[in-house]
């Protein structure tokens, strides 16, 4: 069967045992969504000189946060990897060089959002990084590298492979509340999250790749590595995919938690 593609907002990693409608929403899409042979995470938390996929047997679980309570330190996500899938992946591409990482494991950006939906751990998850070399840092005229390698992984979901962009829309952490999950949002992440959806809803995949800078964006989107995870995700998407969002808010004023589906 043919796999959707998701964009996770993952959010703060306090998400990992917490018991909210974010991620009760998330167990729920676990439990319907095609069971996938593998899955293919796009990182926020795996930036890299080049694109790697991880190639590893037995990946371990990275807590790749700091200061949280002691009891993030002790939950682990056991799934196996797959180097046959991550080879797969690297064939896959065909406009640049994937490498194998042999030594890498899953960072919250994955197993945070994957403990929730398939908390058995016994799907094999890789996951491939996002490089910023050839742009000396995050440039918006990159996007559309992104999107368009994205684009090259499409045939993984044909193969059973559930490929996830973890990021998020909104991901202020200057700005963030961490006294208050809950508090009402900023108006410029409202403004800015609300643009995002209405170009995902009318398919305006030109302004999502070239937005014009302003307050809201520069506020929402200072570095491009939570947004970026999003960019593949419609960049995966097809002309007969529908798109179905599958979570909306926001947590700690600064950070969206929108997800969706695409297919």
């Amino acid at each position: 069967m043919k796999m959707p593609v998701l964009f996770i907002g993952h959010g703060s990693p306090i998400n990992i045992v917490s018991k909210n409608d974010f991620t009760k929403r998330l167990a729920e899409l676990g439990k319907h969504l095609p069971r996938p042979r593998a899955i293919l995470v796009i990182s926020a938390h795996w930036l890299t000189d080049g694109n790697y996929v991880t190639c590893v047997e037995k990946p371990k679980t990275i807590y790749d946060f700091y200061g949280f309570p002691d009891e993030l330190y002790r939950v682990k996500y056991p799934s196996p990897g797959s180097t046959q899938d991550a080879a797969l992946v690297a064939e896959t591409v065909k406009t640049t060089a994937v490498k194998c990482d042999q030594t890498r494991g899953l960072d919250h950006a994955a197993w945070a959002i994957l403990i929730h939906m398939y908390p058995a751990a016994d799907i094999p998850v890789m996951e491939m990084s996002l490089d910023y070399s050839p742009f000396n840092g995050w440039h918006r005229q990159s996007l559309p590298y992104y999107y368009e390698l994205a684009a090259q992984l499409s045939p993984l979901r044909e193969q059973g492979i559930l490929i996830i962009g973890s990021g998020n829309i909104v991901h202020n952490l200057r700005a963030v509340d961490m006294e208050d999950v809950e508090a009402a949002p900023y108006d410029w992440a409202v403004e800015f999250d609300a643009r995002v959806k209405r170009d995902l809803i009318e398919r305006n995949h030109r302004d999502l790749l070239d937005y014009n800078m302003n307050r809201a964006m520069a506020l929402s989107v200072p570095t491009l590595d939570h947004y970026l995870p999003l960019i593949y995700a419609i960049g995966l998407q097809e002309k007969t995919d529908k798109l179905e969002f599958i979570y909306e808010g926001f947590q700690n004023r600064s950070v969206s938690m929108r997800c969706l589906r695409i297919g």
